[in-house]
Formats: structure tokens, C-alpha cells, sequence
């Protein structure tokens, strides 16, 4: 594909990393000389400096041949008239990324559709969801659905007391009735697609597909019994905070902590179903005497990773069960995981992978990188040509380093075994390692 990217910050940079391990004509375009020169010099790619609203320079990029244009600089107004401007000139398809729910509207998404904007991305959209999702299934880290809930995929860490800890897969298996498979563990910073020898150990961050029946199992199996979550922390009413708490709504007995007194107001008038404090959050002794210790749920979204990380800390500290922290540090988030923070948000992460999906063949419905992982998880749809049907899976020369984790057929989800066998119209969940994308892909072309 010819790709132009208009923005060389991290979502730019990030996407343009990911598109450069495949055989994408990709031209970059941002008013910084040096970051281009920094990205130009470890990524197979062009780059051009200036204005990413000069029609001069988006014609050089060779936007009128372009089968994708993305624009995700830090401005919402740039992002829009450059993407209008590349789709005059001749891009097939347009995305952008935007920062306000009320560019997402459906009266505004119409309107910016006629004007050429094929699809927004809103990141703290995302990025609220995948929060709500893992707090209405206590004792999970990490939530994604397959197939609007037909399967999904769950992150669980291993705790000391979980009865499969020490053993392998294939003891795990003989033992209790898993209606779960693993897919992928990451252990000491490392990212593990497990075998039948795989062995559990205390404190993997194990990732699992499940439909609804295995959601129990694998909880009782890793050690995370069901909880009640029913007071929940939020330290800054920014986007994703208003999101969360909007996403939430009265089921949870919600405090918000903003320093603002102008930003404080206004939310106070528009959640009325939640307290919020005018105070500086990361201050302990105002936390403690809101009821941090007696508080189940902690969520720091402020624009400051060390604070959000920092002040999630005292919260583990203080016996709250369940932590989330916007990290927009990447060098950040290995370190926040080993800390013990148990969900992380990054928008440049989830701003990437969305937008990435719109370079994937047809056959692929579904893209998501596992959170703090080098894996990545993708539901293909079957067709009659492919390679995949031949055989049941234990008969088939499967890449190493991926696994398909299950498979949604109808209207139902079931977790893949060696003995299933794969067939047109089939969704196949799959995760893998990166390196084995193209090696995977002609399973299912």
C-alpha cells in the first residue's frame, strides 16, 4: 500500500514502526526536522518537512496515489483539514485522529464523512471502554472482546495461592476442566507463546481466550476469586476520566479529584452521580481522608505519568484491589507493570494499533496488541481457499511463535484444541509474535 502519515509524534511514529515491518510505500510528513531525521534513520521509510496542510507538500508525498492517508498530529483542526484536503487530491481513504467526543457525534461524523473523512479515531473513547470492561469482570487486568462477546480475551495475573501455579499446561489440563486456552504469558519483561510444557509460575501475566462459560475457571485457577467493586477513585477529570465516569455510571460510588477549580465546576454539573473534590490528588493526606483506604478501585488519568504512577503506588499500598494508570510514557510501562500497577492505558498504543488495522487484508476483522506484551492478537474470517481447513489443527505446521487461541462459528465461541478443524465462514482468533504476521496470514489468504 502507499501510506502517508501526517504527524511524526509518538502516535506517528509508533504507527510508522509498525507499518514499516511490512511492504508498505510509506512517506511521513511533520514540521520537525530532527524527529523525521530520527525516525528516517531506524524505519524503511521517506519523510518530508513542512506543513502537513500545504497542498504542495501533500502533492509531494504523493498523497494523489495514496491508498491511505492518516493524520494524528497533537492538533484536532490539522488532523481535519489535512484529511479533507488529502481526499480531494485523490487518497482512497482517510483517518484521523481527534481528541473530543463531540467530533465523533453522529451529526458531526455525517458531516465530516461528506467532506471526505472516511473515519475518526477517538483514543480516550477506547481507551474508557477497555477500562469499564475489565471493571465489570473483577480479578481481570486485561479485556478484549472477539465477535461482540462470542469469545474473549482475558489478562490474569498467576497470584501465589492459584492451584495451576507450578504446573504445566498439560498437567493443568489433565487436572481440571479448562474451558480456557493461555495464548500468551509475559514473564520477567518477556513475551511467551506457551506449549504444552509451559509451566505457570506465580506473578505471569497470563493471557487467555474464553467464552462466557471459562470465565469463572480461569479466575479460580489463577488464584483471582470474584470481587465486589463498589467505590472507585479517579484522579483527573481529564477526557478519559469523564469518559470512565460517564461509562460507569451509578452502578460504582465514584470520586473524582480535580485541581482545577474552573474543570471541578463543570464536572460537579455534569455528573451528578458522583462527588467531585477541588483538591490536588496526589497529595496522601487528602486521598486518605476521602477514604482512600477503604476504596476498591483507583484510576489515575492526569497528563503526568509520574504522578499517575506515583500516586497509584500509595494506592496499592493502601490495600486497594484493583489500580489503572494512563501512562503516555512508553519507557514508562514495563517499569509501571513490574511495580505491580495492575491495568495501563496508553493512547499513542491504542491510537496506532486502531488506525494499523486499515492496512490489513480483507480476511482480518479484528486487530489488538496485548498490553505490555510484544504480542498481538487478530480474528481472521475463513474462506473456502484457505490453507487452514485442510487439516485439524494438530495436523498443521502452525508458525512457532502463534497460536490460534478459538474460534467463533455462528453464533457461538469455542476455545480452540488440536483436534479442531477449522472451516469457511469460521472467525479464528490468533495471537502471535509479530515476526510470524506474514507466516500466519497465508494460513488464512
Amino acid at each position: 500500500m502507499k501510506i502517508v502519515v501526517a504527524g511524526a509524534g509518538e502516535v506517528g511514529t509508533h504507527l510508522a514502526k509498525m507499518l514499516s515491518r511490512e511492504n508498505h510505500d510509506i512517506v511521513i510528513v511533520d514540521s520537525d526536522e530532527e524527529r523525521l531525521h530520527n525516525l528516517s534513520s531506524s524505519c524503511d521509510l521517506l519523510t518530508l518537512t513542512g506543513n502537513v496542510t500545504s497542498k504542495r507538500l501533500l502533492l509531494e508525498a504523493g498523497v494523489s496515489e495514496a491508498d491511505l492517508f492518516v493524520a494524528v498530529t497533537p492538533s484536532d483542526d490539522t488532523n481535519i483539514v489535512s484529511a479533507i484536503i488529502a481526499k480531494k487530491m485523490g487518497a482512497k481513504l482517510t483517518v484521523v485522529r481527534v481528541g473530543s467526543d463531540e467530533l465523533i457525534s453522529r451529526e458531526n461524523r455525517d458531516m465530516f464523512t461528506g467532506l471526505g473523512i472516511d473515519s475518526m479515531v477517538y483514543p480516550e473513547k477506547i481507551a474508557s471502554r477497555e477500562v469499564t470492561s475489565v471493571l465489570h469482570q473483577s480479578g481481570v487486568i486485561h479485556s478484549v472482546d472477539f465477535s461482540e462477546g462470542k469469545l474473549s480475551m482475558l489478562g490474569v495475573r498467576m497470584e501465589q495461592n492459584a492451584p495451576i501455579v507450578g504446573k504445566t499446561l498439560e498437567e493443568a489440563a489433565a487436572i481440571y476442566q479448562m474451558e480456557y486456552r493461555a495464548v500468551a504469558v509475559l514473564r520477567n519483561g518477556q513475551t511467551i507463546i506457551p506449549r504444552r510444557n509451559f509451566r505457570f509460575e506465580e506473578n505471569d501475566l497470563v493471557y487467555v481466550v474464553t467464552n462466557h462459560a471459562g470465565i469463572k475457571g480461569i479466575l479460580t485457577h489463577s488464584g483471582n476469586g470474584q470481587e465486589d467493586l463498589h467505590q472507585v477513585m479517579i484522579l483527573g477529570g481529564s477526557h478519559i476520566g469523564r469518559l470512565i465516569t460517564k461509562d460507569l455510571g451509578k452502578r460504582y460510588k465514584i470520586k473524582i479529584f480535580e485541581s482545577d477549580k474552573g474543570k471541578a465546576y463543570r464536572l460537579s454539573d455534569q455528573f451528578n452521580h458522583a462527588l467531585i473534590i477541588n483538591g490536588d490528588g496526589t497529595q496522601i493526606d487528602l486521598l486518605m481522608e476521602e477514604g482512600l483506604q477503604t476504596t476498591d478501585v483507583f484510576i489515575a488519568v492526569t497528563g503526568d505519568s509520574e504522578d499517575n504512577i506515583l500516586s497509584c503506588l500509595v494506592a496499592k499500598n493502601m490495600g486497594v484491589k484493583h489500580t489503572v494508570a494512563e501512562i503516555e510514557n512508553l519507557d514508562y510501562i514495563n517499569l509501571a507493570e513490574r511495580l505491580g500497577i495492575d491495568t495501563i492505558i496508553n493512547k499513542k498504543l491504542i491510537a496506532a494499533a486502531h488506525i494499523y488495522r486499515y492496512t490489513l487484508s480483507g480476511t482480518i476483522s479484528k486487530i489488538k496488541q496485548l498490553a505490555l506484551t510484544d504480542a498481538e492478537a487478530m480474528e481472521f474470517v475463513v474462506s473456502p481457499k484457505s490453507k487452514i481447513i485442510e487439516y485439524p489443527l494438530n495436523k498443521t505446521s502452525f508458525p512457532e511463535n502463534a497460536i490460534i487461541g478459538g474460534i467463533i462459528r455462528g453464533t457461538s465461541g469455542f476455545v480452540a484444541t488440536g483436534e479442531t478443524h477449522i472451516q469457511p465462514g469460521d472467525h479464528a482468533v490468533v495471537f502471535m509474535i509479530p515476526s510470524a504476521r506474514n507466516e500466519v496470514s497465508r494460513f488464512f489468504k
